[in-house]
């Protein structure tokens, strides 16, 4: 069997960097039409913005990962928005705020990076119908890449829904978007029971144990769980989005690892030269931390943001991305103090060794 069944990572995800024009912009070389696009001011302290295809792209509908708010509230009208997803990239517009204020998309010479996503095969499902789950969703879904976007209504209870993956989820990341309620992560490296466990993407939380966030279910290879609390669905009637992510290899890897406090740190086997990784301290206080192979193109990849957080990018000795998965070189809460677990989200430049045999080379 082949290592690898994608040997263009790129194919599925990618990030592109760009400057803002202060007016309308399209956005080109992200390789494909994204279906989850999130995009961060790099030298202005402003909010992270989401968008999707599954919720559409515009004014009122950005969701903001290091803040609480419901989808559209944030006012993106005025400050910024993602109008329209295209063939190789997407189009941006400034809000209508004077020009000299914050932008989160667009804002005149301001740096901006975005990372993008493919989904692209619509799914939905009436659950009396097909008796897959107890709630109907629908989205998009990439069976090669192991990517759905699942939106659905909450109910009074509990339940279960169908994810559109046929492999078991190992992250999940929810947003109620129809009020402030924060953002739930399930990762399947975090803590012996992740089911039970919860982090958050706003906060710097280390985990947090509640039954009612997954009703303590595992997902399966059809459905993921929700127990009665309001942030993910039960218990209410809200509209809800969920992005789900399963391990593909050669391409994407959502693992653990211990810190040891030194600067010669942990090294991280993923089985591929990372594109992007996302770090958070499951164990411990920390921010959660944004690496990619755009904004450094070798090593050590230093130029941090903070998913919790609406500061610039800083640098700060983090990690170094090797041919096989990442060298940590922080010896900091935010990456790897002593003794400490880390969960990890990450995507492939390329896979350590192709569909064909051929190995990929260092940086």
């Amino acid at each position: 069997m082949a290592y690898t069944t994608i040997d263009k990572p790129t194919d599925y995800f990618n990030t592109k960097l760009y400057t803002g024009n202060g007016s309308t912009q399209s956005i080109t070389g992200v390789g494909f039409q994204p279906d989850w696009t999130w995009i961060k001011s790099r030298s202005e302290a402003v909010a992270h913005v989401v968008f999707d295809s599954v919720r559409g792209a515009g004014g009122n509908k950005e969701l903001t990962p290091n803040e609480t708010y419901a989808e559209g509230a944030n006012s993106t009208l005025n400050y910024g928005f993602l109008s329209s997803f295209n063939s190789d990239g997407f189009s941006v517009s400034q809000g209508t705020s004077s020009p000299n204020q914050a932008d989160y998309v667009n804002k005149s010479s301001q740096t901006y990076v975005s990372w993008n996503w493919l989904a692209g095969t619509s799914f939905s499902n009436d659950a009396s119908a097909t008796s897959i789950g107890s709630i109907d969703s629908s989205g998009s879904v990439n069976e090669t890449a192991g990517f759905s976007i699942c939106t659905y209504t909450g109910i009074s209870s509990a339940g279960t829904i169908k994810h559109g993956l046929s492999t078991v989820p190992s992250m999940i990341i929810w947003k109620n978007r129809s009020a402030s309620n924060g953002w739930i992560v399930y990762h399947h490296k975090n803590t012996s029971a992740p089911e039970t466990d919860y982090l958050e993407l706003h906060a710097t939380n280390a985990t947090n144990d509640l039954n009612t966030i997954m009703n303590d279910t595992a997902p399966t290879s059809s459905v993921f769980s929700i127990g009665t609390e309001g942030a993910v669905g039960g218990g209410n009637t809200n509209n809800f989005v969920a992005y789900i992510f399963s391990e593909r290899k050669g391409y994407s890897k959502f693992g653990s690892y211990t810190g040891n406090g030194n600067a010669d740190g942990a090294f991280v086997y993923t089985g591929f030269k990372p594109a992007f990784i996302l770090v958070k301290g499951t164990s411990v206080t920390s921010n959660w931390t944004l690496l990619d192979n755009k904004r450094n193109t070798f090593n050590v990849v230093n130029a941090q943001l903070q998913a919790d957080l609406s500061n610039a990018e800083s640098s700060s000795n983090s990690v170094d991305f090797t041919a096989q998965g990442f060298k940590v070189r922080n010896q900091y809460d935010s990456l790897g103090s002593s003794g400490n677990t880390y969960i990890y989200m990450a995507f492939a430049e390329s896979p350590f060794v192709s569909s064909k045999g051929i190995p990929t080379t260092a940086r």
